[in-house]
């Protein structure tokens, strides 16, 4: 068989072994590109890729950034790896970072919204909003891992493993050290990719703030989250399952307390160097997403948040 032959055929198992990966992927790139728009999406998923890459090939001879770890080859004639780590594993560092982000930034700029300040800078473009992004991102792993540690118990496969067992749920405390500085740095790259981003088409009145392109990428956020939380349950591992309905309780309330202080914050005057989070609704003051009607009957819009 040839190259290009034996290529393809590896590829295609990639995608048949691990559907859930590359639908996961197809909602990145739609999301993404409504809010990016196709030449950001695939820089984006090109240099997340390399650079979560990366990280795993160090961690696996070096133990840094996670801690060491092994991967099993027990797939390598049937799915696409490279130099000892499979594509799929770092290809989902992209949509988890992604989404992440999404939700981040849907955070940020709800409290941003409370507070009454309008700057944007809090809510696209300062360092805290990266931690916050980083963080959301190492919380999904406090699921997903011990749960792939587990994967020969539900259709994953036992694909790797640590050569002592963590203390928690097998895993040990440095992976997740791991996880948040790749994060802050994959997220940073995605913050500088999106600075230079146009803004998002204009939207209905009325829209929910998490239908924003900007923060669409929740949705994706919590179907990982409560597909992983699904599968803890389906191999009867409750205690695992418990806490990751805790974090879905807890991050879909801090979501839509964020959601409801954009649709109900009050309308600001513009501010030289400043940009609007909150336009009017009709009838009412608050945010309902963008190409609202002032009173007089003009339109406003809401800028990227």
């Amino acid at each position: 068989m040839s190259v290009g032959a034996s290529f393809l055929q590896l590829l295609i198992g990639t995608v048949t072994l691990r559907p859930y990966v590359f639908l996961f992927l197809l909602c990145y790139l739609g999301f993404a590109n409504q809010h990016l728009g196709w030449q950001r999406t695939l820089i984006y998923l090109a240099t997340g890729y390399l650079i979560a890459w990366a990280s795993e090939l160090s961690s696996i001879h070096t133990g840094f950034p996670y801690g060491l770890y092994f991967y099993i080859p027990a797939t390598v004639n049937q799915e696409l790896w490279f130099l000892g780590v499979p594509l799929m594993d770092s290809l989902s560092y992209v949509f988890l970072t992604y989404a992440s982000y999404s939700l981040a930034r849907l955070m940020a700029a709800g409290w941003q919204a409370r507070a009454g300040n309008v700057n944007q800078a809090w809510a696209n473009g300062a360092a805290k909003t990266v931690l916050l992004a980083a963080i959301l991102f190492m919380l999904l792993d406090v699921v997903i891992d011990p749960l792939a540690l587990r994967g020969y118990r539900w259709f994953l496969g036992q694909i790797y493993g640590y050569p002592e067992y963590g203390v928690y749920f097998g895993v040990p405390l440095s992976n997740f050290a791991g996880w948040l500085l790749v994060g802050l740095i994959m997220i940073t790259v995605l913050q500088r990719l999106e600075s230079g981003s146009p803004a998002p088409g204009r939207q209905p009145a009325g829209q929910k703030p998490w239908a924003s392109p900007p923060y669409r990428g929740t949705l994706l956020y919590f179907g990982v989250l409560c597909f992983n939380m699904v599968l803890t349950f389906v191999i009867g591992e409750m205690l695992l399952g418990l806490i990751a309905v805790g974090l879905v309780v807890l991050l879909t309330g801090l979501a839509l307390a964020a959601g409801a202080a954009l649709e109900s914050a009050v309308c600001q005057p513009r501010v030289p160097g400043h940009v609007e989070v909150a336009a009017c609704r009709e009838g009412a003051p608050g945010l309902s997403g963008v190409g609202d009607r002032n009173p007089d009957g003009g339109q406003i819009f809401q800028d990227q948040i």
